[in-house]
């Protein structure tokens, strides 16, 4: 048996279930340690399988407070994503078990996303491509002439972590106006890169394209609600490549159907896949992609060499490359071997 043993639901990846976990074991098989699959149908199911492993490789299911506190020996939840509200952080940090994701691999295909999302959601892309398809050409150039240039808009960014920061480097050369929101970060930080700070009222009133790159968090749900897309611009569009419970859906239904905004670019929903009534399906003003934003040739690999590395650093007795709670860290009595990643607000 391996020293040290590395329990993870059954059957869930992101790319193929039970494709295996040589990307992960390139860090793990020189501390002997192994990642062995376990039925998550229930919680009970999951406790009884994982309760005596050192380390959880969270994916496919909710790593909830009940399953948590069933573990006995475990050092590390680890995450090969962003965001992390598929495990309860308050459980785990009550139990001083650090919890890694990969907060900067995936930054600048989120970006690209994003930057492709506005792009195409001003020009009507997807419209204008039915419109040819259609037998409809005469209409297309009519369609835009109602727009204004891209050149001189204001850009509003919600969250200024590290994919705002870097759509707003990409948004920099087409001529864009950038403001921003984000009370964790200081307004030094944006100034330096170019980018107006301003307040959450001032962004809705003055943004022509807000891009929302909030993560998930208890304070971030449905941070944007009826009466923020009221504040908006009739002409505004709004673009999402963050997390779907950040925005509220209903409302942003209700401000498209009604004319409250213009347009919208959304690669996340409250519920993916969405259901087949969601109305958003069947706007002409909408533009969706799968939850596709950081879906690349590297994304896999990257990934999973990044988990494979926090679950070695951490069952090794070191510090992990970035917790999302460090807290635990100080007194966890693992040695600190560089500086750790430290996200203090929902900003990533």
């Amino acid at each position: 048996m391996a020293k040290f043993r590395i329990a993870t639901p059954a059957g869930a990846s992101f790319t193929v279930a039970g494709g295996g976990y040589g990307y992960e074991m390139e860090a793990l098989e020189p501390i002997d340690a192994e990642i062995y699959e376990v039925a998550a149908g229930s919680e009970e199911e999951f406790i009884a399988a994982a309760r005596d492993a050192d380390a959880v490789y969270a994916k496919g299911r909710p790593i909830t407070k009940r399953m948590i506190e069933g573990l006995n020996r475990c050092k590390i939840i680890a995450l090969g994503s962003v965001g992390v509200d598929s495990v309860d952080v308050a459980a785990a940090t009550a139990k001083g078990i650090p919890v890694t994701n990969c907060p900067d691999t995936f930054i600048e295909e989120v970006a690209d996303h994003a930057m492709t999302l506005i792009l195409a959601t001003h020009r009507r892309l997807v419209e204008q491509d039915r419109l040819v398809r259609d037998g409809r050409w005469s209409e297309g150039r009519p369609a835009l002439l109602q727009f204004p240039r891209l050149r001189g808009m204001t850009l509003g960014l919600i969250a200024f972590g590290h994919v705002a920061r870097a759509v707003a480097e990409r948004a920099k050369p087409f001529g864009l106006n950038i403001i921003a929101y984000d009370p964790y970060i200081e307004e030094i930080v944006m100034v330096e890169r170019g980018v107006e700070p301003v307040s959450l009222p001032e962004l809705l009133a003055r943004a022509d394209i807000l891009s929302m790159h909030t993560p998930a968090t208890d304070s971030a749900n449905r941070l944007i609600r009826e009466e923020h897309f009221r504040q908006m611009k009739k002409t505004a569009i709004y673009v999402s490549t963050g997390r779907g419970p950040t925005t509220d859906e209903t409302a942003l239904i209700k401000a498209l159907d009604e004319g409250w905004i213009a347009a919208a670019g959304l690669d996340v929903l409250e519920q993916e896949p969405p259901g087949g009534n969601n109305p958003l399906l069947k706007m002409d003003k909408v533009i969706l992609t799968a939850h596709v934003a950081s879906a690349t040739a590297r994304f896999d690999p990257a990934r999973r060499r990044r988990v494979g590395l926090e679950l070695s650093l951490v069952l090794s007795g070191r510090w992990p490359m970035s917790a999302v709670n460090p807290s635990v860290l100080a007194e966890s009595g693992l040695r600190r071997w560089q500086p750790v990643s430290m996200e203090r607000g929902p900003n990533s």
